[in-house]
């Protein structure tokens, strides 16, 4: 196994160790906040503890943080490979450090993205870190599958961490937005950000199958 294999591992590891049990810990903990909620707001007693909207948020933020950390990971392996089957160290010296920067920026604009306290520079770093993670995934030798695009690891995979951006960037004028505009929309983009984390399950298995068999002639 060569050393920019061990890239194509730690992806997929690093989603079943890491991301999906968080997915699964963040979305009960929404249930419960809603319908602690909803029982508050009817004048109800609730049997929900308080802490379950803290503890939603704080694993929120880190399961956020997560999929764009293992996005940037999945990004590395195919321009990681490309980079040494090209040797751009000595061929092309300027898209080398291009791309070494566009990681570094991007991984950086992600870390001050989550603990930024003001609206302003959580719409700065977020736009940054967005930017950086389409830039790198319109590089060659990533796996898009366009033409079916509609069925495409990739794709879901940039559109969740995406919208795991949009939430870290948003989340916490969910907490002084007295309309619940804010709190709606976080809630329906997260819904479809949960579609999108169980098409990755099967997408991301066969891709995996595939680029296997391609890279063995198959």
């Amino acid at each position: 196994m060569k050393p920019v294999d061990f890239l194509l591992i730690i992806h997929p590891a690093l989603a079943v160790i890491f991301v999906f049990p968080l997915i699964g810990i963040v979305s009960y903990y929404s249930w419960q906040t809603r319908q602690r909620r909803l029982a508050l707001a009817n004048k109800e007693k609730s049997k929900i503890p308080p802490i379950v909207g803290t503890e939603h948020f704080k694993i929120g933020r880190w399961l956020s943080t997560g999929v764009v950390a293992i996005t940037l990971f999945g990004l590395a392996y195919p321009i990681g490979e490309d980079i040494i089957k090209k040797q751009l160290w000595g061929t092309n010296f300027f898209q080398f450090i291009f791309l070494i920067l566009m990681f570094v920026l991007t991984a950086v604009s992600l870390y001050f993205l989550h603990n930024a306290r003001e609206a302003k520079w959580r719409g700065i770093f977020a736009t940054l870190t967005g930017m950086g993670i389409v830039i790198l995934g319109c590089q060659d030798n990533v796996f898009r599958r366009t033409n079916e695009w509609y069925i495409s690891h990739y794709y879901y995979g940039i559109t969740a961490a995406l919208l795991m951006i949009f939430s870290l960037a948003i989340v916490k004028d969910i907490y002084k937005d007295k309309s619940n505009r804010w709190r709606n929309a976080h809630i329906i983009l997260n819904c479809f950000a949960l579609l999108l984390f169980m098409g990755q399950g099967i997408t991301g298995a066969r891709d995996l199958l595939e680029i296997g068999k391609y890279k063995l002639g198959g």
